[in-house]
């Protein structure tokens, strides 16, 4: 089969479903341009998408790779995470080749968001997938006439099956901020292991990561992104959280490409691309 795209119904809301090589899918809904699933050829599902997920836009959707502008986090005065997660998204162009297919999704300044921070801009999200891998593209273009800052970030969930026995390397001798213990401090050790509420912002990274996962292993390697995310609610926390089952910790790990220790100062008319790529190990 070659590679195809077609709109679909997911969990009520439109979406759009890469048909990749060598049966691989993907799924990218226009609430919120939030890539949503990516199974690769042996089938098995590689984003985490919560059970619970709100999808009638009150709420951003627990899961999947959600965009994360203009502010990242609580890092600003805009609501956590920005403007654009919960907007519905228009469909900018598609196309397939022989082993990839590709949609990207646009969104503008409105009122509404004009209101709460006072920038004209233009986003796209690009999401491609091939045989065993896909891209993640996030394009920011200032369409006003002054210079404007923001933080963001691509907050890809990913499915782990138990996160107690994951491994991450790439992310030794980088300083990263603690937000549970509150501090900041330098990673020493070669692979990280997650043993409890995890919540690090790890600053100017300069090497991919690589998640070992049993039969979910995947490598990461971002573009334009200084920083790195690593999330994971673990257990009170998870249970505080409504849109996620009391064990899902137990199933996912955020590893997120990020700008959030220097904003990004983007000229009147410039753009800025920033890029993740996942490939299956």
């Amino acid at each position: 089969m070659k590679p195809s795209i077609e709109t679909i119904e997911f969990h009520g809301i439109e979406a759009f479903q890469l048909n990749g090589p060598k049966g691989t899918t993907a799924v990218i809904s226009r609430l919120g341009g939030q890539a949503l699933s990516w199974k690769t050829a042996d089938g098995r599902e590689r984003l985490f998408l919560s059970e619970q997920a709100v999808f009638d836009g009150s709420v951003a959707i627990r899961g999947g790779v959600p965009v994360c502008f203009p502010q990242f986090a609580s890092l600003g005065d805009l609501p956590k995470h920005g403007l654009v997660r919960t907007r519905l998204w228009s469909v900018s162009s598609q196309r397939c080749g022989d082993d990839y297919a590709l949609v990207t999704l646009e969104v503008t300044d409105d009122e509404a968001s004009r209101a709460l921070w006072p920038h004209a801009f233009h986003a796209e999200i690009t999401l491609m997938v091939e045989a065993d891998r896909i891209d993640v593209e996030l394009c920011i273009t200032n369409t006003g006439g002054d210079a404007f800052e923001f933080t963001g970030a691509l907050h890809s969930y990913l499915r782990v099956t138990q996160v107690e026995d994951i491994e991450l390397e790439g992310l030794h001798g980088f300083d990263y901020r603690d937000a549970v213990k509150d501090t900041v401090q330098r990673d020493s050790g070669i692979e990280l292991r997650i043993e409890g509420e995890t919540d690090r912002v790890y600053y100017n990274v300069k090497r991919p990561q690589m998640l070992h996962a049993a039969n979910l292993s995947l490598a990461l390697q971002n573009q334009g992104f200084p920083d790195v995310v690593v999330w994971n609610p673990w257990v009170e926390r998870c249970a505080e959280l409504k849109d996620m089952p009391d064990d899902a910790w137990r199933h996912m790990l955020c590893i997120e490409a990020a700008v959030a220790g220097e904003p990004v100062s983007l000229p009147a008319g410039e753009e800025w691309y920033g890029r993740q790529t996942l490939v299956a190990i």
